[in-house]
C-alpha cells in the first residue's frame, strides 16, 4: 500500500472522505484564531497600560513640578460690601423712587419720607432765633442808653466837683473874715453849710456813675447770655433743616438696590434696615482655608479661580489679606475649648482674594456664588524682599 493509499479515507456508505473533511478544517480554523485574539489583547493591554503609565507619570510630574505648591479648597464664596440704607428720622414713606434690583448713582433719591411735622419745626426753630435776634437788638439799645447815663452821671460829677471847689473857697474866705470879726457867724454857717452840701453833689453823682456802670454790666451779661442762647436756636435751626433733608434718603455710592421691601403709607423707625446696597466694583472671593494650609499663603500669592455661575473658564486673582483670626473666633457663639469633651476640629482662615477686571465685566458674578480657588504658594512675595530692594536702590 502506497502512503497516498494510507492516508486516503475509505469510502462510506453516506458520501465517502468529502463529508469527513469539514470537522478538520473547523478545528485548523479555530487553532490559528486563537492565538491572533491572544496577541490582540495582550497589544490592547499593553497599549492600555502605556497610558496609565504616560497619564500617572503626567501627573505626578505636574504635581511635582506644580501641585504641590498650590493650596486648593472649594469653600469659597463671592463676596461683597454691603451697605444698609436705613433711616435717621421716623416719618411715614410718601414715595418710593427705585425698585429692588435696580441701579442707582451717588445721590440719587430712593425715598421719600413725609417731611410735614419737620417743615413745621424748621418753621419754630427759625422764629425762635430771629426773635432772638431782635433781643439781642433791644438789649443793644439798653446797654448804649446806660452807658449814656454814665456819660450823664459823670457830668453831673464834674459839675458838682466844680461846686465843691467854689464852696471850698466860699468858706475858707467866709472862715478868714470870721475870725477878723468882718463877717457875721451866720455868713460863717451859710458858707459851711454850701460846702457840705458841694461833697454830698459829688458824693451823689460819684454814686450815680457807678450805678450807671453796673447797669451797662447787667446789660452786657443779658446780652453775652442771649448771644447764647442765640447760638443754640441757632444749632436748633441747623438741627431742623438737617432733619428735613433726612427725610430725603439718597443712594451713598454707584450700586445695586437690593432687598427693597417699602412700600407708600409704611412707617419707618429710625435705624431701622430699609434696603441693602451693593457698591459697584465692591466684589471680591472669600476662601476659607484649612490652618494646614496657611503655611506659604501670603497677601500678593497668585490665585486660580473658576465659578460656577461661568463655567469653563478660569480667571486669575491675588491674594488682598488675610483675617486676623479664625471664623470661629467671629462666631455668635463662640467654641469653649476648656471643657472636657474637647475634640480637635481644623480651623479655617478667611483669606480675601481680588478679583480680576475680566471676571468682572463679564456681569456674572452675585455675591454668594461658589468659587473653586487655588492659590500658588510659589508667587507669595517673601517678607523683606521689597524693602531690600528699596534699600539698595
Amino acid at each position: 500500500m502506497s502512503r497516498y493509499e494510507r492516508m486516503t479515507p475509505e469510502p462510506t456508505a453516506k458520501g465517502g472522505p468529502a463529508e469527513s473533511s469539514a470537522p478538520a478544517t473547523d478545528v485548523t480554523a479555530q487553532a490559528v484564531e486563537a492565538p491572533r485574539k491572544g496577541r490582540r489583547k495582550k497589544l490592547i493591554l499593553g497599549l492600555i497600560a502605556i497610558v496609565v503609565l504616560c497619564v500617572a507619570g503626567w501627573q505626578g510630574q505636574h504635581y511635582w513640578a506644580t501641585g504641590r505648591f498650590m493650596e486648593t479648597t472649594d469653600d469659597a464664596y463671592v463676596s461683597s460690601d454691603v451697605t444698609l440704607v436705613s433711616s435717621r428720622v421716623q416719618g411715614y414713606v410718601a414715595a418710593v423712587n427705585v425698585e429692588s434690583n435696580g441701579h442707582v448713582h451717588g445721590g440719587d433719591v430712593l425715598v421719600r419720607l413725609d417731611n410735614g411735622d419737620y417743615l413745621n419745626a424748621l418753621a419754630i426753630a427759625q422764629s425762635r432765633f430771629e426773635t432772638a435776634g431782635e433781643t439781642l437788638s433791644r438789649i443793644d439799645a439798653q446797654i448804649a442808653a446806660a452807658r449814656a447815663g454814665v456819660t450823664q452821671s459823670e457830668a453831673a460829677r464834674d459839675m458838682s466837683q466844680a461846686q465843691l471847689r467854689n464852696a471850698e473857697t466860699n468858706a475858707e474866705r467866709t472862715q478868714r473874715l470870721a475870725s477878723q470879726k468882718v463877717t457875721s457867724q451866720a455868713a460863717l454857717d451859710t458858707a459851711t453849710e454850701d460846702l457840705d452840701v458841694a461833697r454830698a453833689g459829688v458824693a451823689s453823682a460819684e454814686a450815680a456813675i457807678s450805678s450807671a456802670e453796673a447797669q451797662v454790666a447787667v446789660l452786657q451779661a443779658q446780652r453775652a447770655e442771649s448771644e447764647g442762647q442765640r447760638r443754640e436756636l441757632e444749632i436748633a435751626v441747623d438741627q431742623a433743616r438737617r432733619d428735613l433733608d433726612l427725610t430725603v434718603l439718597r443712594a451713598p455710592a454707584d450700586g445695586i438696590v437690593a432687598n427693597m421691601t417699602l412700600q407708600v403709607g409704611d412707617m419707618v423707625a429710625p435705624g431701622a434696615r430699609l434696603a441693602a446696597l451693593i457698591p459697584d466694583g465692591s466684589l471680591y472671593v472669600e476662601a476659607n482655608l484649612k490652618e494646614t494650609q496657611m503655611a506659604g499663603v501670603g497677601p500678593g500669592a497668585s490665585v486660580e479661580m473658576t465659578f460656577d455661575a461661568i463655567p469653563d473658564q478660569t480667571f486669575e486673582g491675588h491674594v488682598a489679606s488675610i483675617a486676623p483670626a479664625t471664623g470661629a473666633v467671629f462666631s455668635l457663639l463662640p467654641a469653649d475649648n476648656a471643657t472636657g469633651n474637647f475634640t480637635k476640629i481644623i480651623q479655617r482662615v478667611p483669606v480675601r482674594i481680588s478679583l480680576p477686571e475680566a471676571a468682572l465685566v463679564t456681569g456674572q458674578l452675585r455675591a454668594g456664588l461658589s468659587t473653586e480657588i487655588s492659590i500658588d504658594t510659589r508667587t507669595t512675595p517673601i517678607p523683606g524682599t521689597a524693602t531690600a530692594a528699596t534699600a539698595s536702590e
